[in-house]
């Protein structure tokens, strides 16, 4: 390609984004692909529920869901460090932990220092306790969110016709329902709590779908509390550059990337066909999904 058609892309330090899930309609797969295409980060973090085994359709794992894998695997070849920490609906890469295979690192989860305090990175999981005691559940509800994510699809598109804003369905059920909001700031506080004792300034998180960036007080003391958010609704992803953290709405900032070939789905998928073939990606899935897969 000619370098004059090449688009300055921004640098970031670290980069997290988390609730992709692959290979389920919901995914913003397009979107994403865009998004990393965009950056050029030192440091991503993948930080659970990546790909969706729970909902997984051997019939439907669409070309652009592909390219999110192929995108990552490039950057794994430019010498980004990747760390994939394994969430709930990607828990049969457990078996692999600890892996690594080149610069992509495989575990549950990841502690780095940065100007002397300590992060933590994890899926988050692990404080579900309908995760934890009653799967099953878990499962049912995820594949109701699903139908939701889909619905809430065929609602915007309709919208978009008659030049109405969007709406987000499962936000307006999270909201109306007590016990979904009495959930998410336990959840947080639960996390902040842990971290607190923990001795970490910054924790970082998925899981509950809710991108958000605050520092949380606890009786002993305060923390930063990061969430990734999802590219199912919220598309979102937390940055850190020059010593600061910041949160990603695709939404909002894709717009500085609006006169770029980013946005040229074309050009994006020949750009990664230049250096990533079938091969790459057959190493990168399990055995479990590359039969399915491929």
């Amino acid at each position: 390609m000619e370098e004059k058609n090449r688009v300055k892309k921004r640098s970031v330090d670290i980069c997290v984004i988390s609730d992709i899930h692959l290979g389920t309609f919901g995914c913003h797969a397009k979107e994403l692909l865009e998004y990393l295409n965009s950056i050029e980060p030192k440091v991503l973090v993948l930080n659970g529920d990546i790909i969706d085994a729970w909902q997984f359709n051997k019939k439907y794992f669409p070309r652009e869901h592909i390219s999110v894998i192929r995108r990552i695997l490039k950057f794994a070849k430019q010498d980004t460090k990747i760390y994939y920490l394994v969430g709930n609906h990607d828990d049969f890469l457990r078996k692999y932990i600890p892996l690594q295979l080149d610069n992509i690192h495989l575990d549950n989860k990841l502690i780095l220092k940065i100007n002397g305090k300590k992060l933590w990175f994890f899926h988050g999981d692990v404080f579900d306790l309908t995760i934890q005691h009653s799967k099953w559940l878990a499962i049912l509800g995820g594949k109701s969110y699903d139908w939701l994510i889909r619905l809430n699809r065929f609602v915007n598109n309709i919208l978009q016709r008659f030049n109405r804003p969007k709406m987000s369905l499962s936000k307006k059920v999270k909201n109306s329902v007590k016990t979904a909001a009495k959930f998410i700031n336990n959840f947080e506080n639960t996390v902040a709590e842990k971290a607190v004792e923990e001795n970490y300034s910054f924790v970082l998180c998925g899981h509950i779908h809710q991108p958000k960036i605050k520092k949380i007080k606890t009786a002993s003391g305060e923390v930063t509390y990061m969430n990734s958010g999802d590219w199912l609704e919220n598309l979102t992803a937390l940055e850190y550059f020059r010593d600061e953290w910041t949160l990603y709405r695709y939404d909002d900032d894709h717009s500085l990337n609006e006169n770029s070939q980013f946005n040229d789905h074309a050009f994006l998928e020949n750009e990664l066909a230049e250096t990533c073939d079938q091969n790459d990606l057959e190493a990168f899935l399990s055995p479990h999904f590359r039969k399915y897969v491929f």
